[in-house]
């Protein structure tokens, strides 16, 4: 619903019922507003098309801050995230996400430096590389508590919502040289580094066999992505058959262990 569309009425009793409770408008409930208007909730979200959203920003175009907004940076960021996971990378446009975002687009500019760096803030938002980076400054000292904590990782950023991170991965094999594949090769050299800062110890101390790191780390990620990127597929195909994900990590922690063990060094 457009701004302009809202009633003078609800726009001057937001106003003045945020001033006598000494709030932003953005702050004060739906109910509190429709009281004030002398119109009950359902009736208010009825005229103001099911969202709050117009009236915010239609007392913004009254001259008053209606607060509670986040900053541009960070409304940009999950609605690009939104858009990605549900339609794809060829969605996230400027002009979409500033719709989206409700900012401008010359302000997308200034705050991302373009639509590569916008990508690259959300692929740092919703990504694995941030929480394995944290990882590393103090990981787990055995070796199957380690390879555990890396999957929960993986897990916690190949499931959360949005679902930003499969659909960079369905670019990355549908474009290869794309935007997510030139993104994802950007951080290979950060990724190398965290990977050789939680697996070198295990190598140097013999307990795993001296692969070459993008083969062992091939070895350790691929089981498990292909397995998360597919689940909500084989959820529907499988249902209850299909065994939880914590009883799925166990068994690729075990598979990955026996795979690339050295000896019968002790992994705990």
């Amino acid at each position: 619903m457009s701004s302009e569309l809202v009633p003078a009425e609800l726009v001057k009793a937001a106003i003045e019922v945020a001033r006598e409770r000494g709030q932003p408008v953005a702050e004060v409930p739906l109910t509190t507003i429709a009281a004030a208007a002398g119109i009950s909730r359902s009736t208010l979200l009825r005229r103001l098309g099911g969202t709050r959203a117009a009236l915010d920003e239609a007392v913004r175009e009254a001259g008053v801050d209606p607060g509670g907004r986040l900053p541009v940076r960070e409304r940009a960021i999950e609605a690009a995230g939104h858009l990605l996971a549900e339609h794809g990378l060829a969605s996230v446009t400027l002009e979409a996400v500033a719709r989206a975002a409700r900012c401008s687009l010359p302000s997308l500019h200034t705050v991302f430096d373009g639509r590569d760096g916008l990508l690259a803030a959300v692929f740092e938002r919703y990504g694995p590389l941030p929480d394995l980076e944290t990882l590393a400054v103090n990981p787990p000292a055995g070796l199957e508590d380690l390879v555990r904590a890396i999957y929960d990782v993986l897990i916690a950023a190949l499931g959360r919502s949005p679902r930003v991170f499969p659909a960079f991965m369905a670019d990355v094999f549908g474009r290869p040289g794309g935007p997510a594949s030139r993104l994802l090769e950007s951080y290979m050299p950060r990724m190398a580094t965290t990977m050789v800062a939680l697996l070198r110890p295990h190598i140097e101390a013999g307990r795993l066999r001296p692969l070459p790191l993008p083969l062992l780390v091939q070895l350790l990620f691929s089981p498990l992505v292909a397995h998360m990127l597919l689940r909500p597929t084989l959820e529907g195909s499988f249902g209850e058959q299909l065994p939880p994900v914590e009883q799925v990590r166990e068994v690729f922690v075990d598979a990955f262990l026996r795979a690339t063990v050295a000896s019968e060094a002790a992994t705990r």
